[in-house]
């Protein structure tokens, strides 16, 4: 049986998502975030060595970072489904986007929530003026002209298209998910922006949507770097 290693609020709920599109049975097993880090319980080292979600384990097979068990999933599981076929741009587009998604659209993400955190993170009075400049600074200097660089991006991209690889759904929109959902509490302009603000409203329509959040879960993406 496949398994899920699921870590609440992390990038294993488009896993969940993924598997629920493909009408594959699989298994959950759930790890919380530490409510005071949000890091992953040291439980998650047993199953892969970073110790970070998703990782799955199926047929023997231990299999981390969410465009690797994308692409296997779909591989092994999808019969042709959920991804353009080879030799065609569509394909091109598909496999730009699921490396795009954690190479250049995650990490500015990242950079936002560690700012936020260090602006408010408990500190001496004294050493809070500074760390509170020093957080706003990176966000109004490089971090939010970041954001807003490359949501516009992916706003006109999704304007032309609809879908991440053209005008069919797969799963480069469920890679591309987790960081536009990232981006509505911490991005701001994401909910502001018509082809996004669409986008996200199709995808958690989607039956697969919902049937993976009552699997997984409260999710509000929060907490996730």
């Amino acid at each position: 049986m496949l398994t899920v290693h699921h870590l609440n609020n992390s990038r294993s709920q488009r896993v969940l998502w993924l598997l629920e599109e493909l009408g594959v049975s699989y298994e959950i097993k759930r790890y919380e975030r530490d409510p005071k880090t949000m890091l992953a319980p040291p439980e998650l080292r047993a199953v892969h060595p970073l110790g970070k979600s998703p990782v799955i384990t199926d047929d023997g097979l231990t299999i981390a970072e969410s465009g690797a068990i994308i692409e296997y999933l779909v591989d092994r599981y999808g019969a042709g489904r959920l991804a353009p076929p080879s030799g065609t741009p569509e394909r091109l587009r598909y496999t730009y986007w699921l490396h795009y998604a954690e190479g250049s659209a995650m990490p500015p993400l990242r950079l936002k929530l560690v700012a936020q955190r260090i602006g408010n993170a408990p500190m001496p009075f004294f050493a809070k003026p500074v760390a509170r400049m020093i957080a706003t600074t990176l966000q109004a200097g490089f971090v939010d002209p970041q954001l807003l660089l490359h949501l516009g991006y992916i706003d006109k991209e999704l304007g032309a298209t609809g879908w991440f690889a053209g005008k069919d759904f797969t799963a480069a929109d469920v890679q591309m998910s987790f960081p536009l959902e990232a981006a509505t509490p911490r991005g701001g302009g994401a909910v502001q922006l018509p082809a996004i603000s669409a986008f996200l409203q199709r995808i958690r329509a989607r039956p697969g949507y919902q049937r993976a959040l009552e699997r997984g879960g409260k999710y509000d993406n929060l907490g996730a770097y």
